[in-house]
């Protein structure tokens, strides 16, 4: 599970603007979420391989396919979460509208509530540890092996997906049901 930031402020590009922006590059990712409005798109199917990582932080024209990388493909399932908002300002900081919403989602899909490589960090050096990433959990995308980004920057992550929030199970599906004689 990656979150990843724009390089837009919140409510100065619409959720549908970013998603339109991203669908036309080919590298979306999972979720587009602007925390001041609390609205959250999805452009792809958790099922499919984003392709926001390794892009740079901004809505800019791009060549299609441009900046993809391998990570995109790794692990049995990582999501990515586009975030309205700049590295170096951290949007743990705001309202952070609909983030329980988000996390439930994320909960369903069995992603734990962990950050092996810690709280990610604007400046310095960025812990990018194939083996971190291997553990699963939640990373900033600074944080993840082949990828360039210095976002989400200092985000506070306890208050992100701390324990404060309420925890969601997994969804069972009719199909994982029992079947009684």
């Amino acid at each position: 599970m990656v979150w990843l930031t724009l390089g837009t402020a919140p409510r100065q590009v619409s959720i549908q603007s970013a998603a339109s922006r991203l669908l036309s590059e080919q590298r979306p990712c999972h979720l587009i979420w602007d925390p001041a409005t609390g609205e959250i798109a999805q452009l792809i199917s958790a099922l499919r391989a984003g392709r926001a990582l390794g892009a740079p932080e901004h809505l800019g024209w791009h060549s299609p396919g441009e900046f993809v990388t391998e990570v995109n493909n790794e692990g049995r399932i990582c999501l990515q979460i586009g975030v309205l908002a700049h590295p170096a300002e951290p949007f743990t900081n705001g309202p952070m509208a609909g983030i329980g919403v988000i996390v439930g989602w994320l909960d369903s899909w069995g992603i734990p509530r962990r950050w092996p490589a810690g709280k990610p960090s604007y400046h310095g050096s960025h812990l990018r540890d194939r083996a971190l990433w291997a553990r699963g959990g939640h990373f900033g995308a600074s944080q993840v092996p082949g990828c360039e980004s210095t976002g989400p920057g200092e985000i506070d992550i306890d208050r992100l997906t701390g324990s404060h929030l309420h925890q969601v199970r997994p969804v069972t599906t009719p199909s994982a049901l029992p079947i009684s004689a």
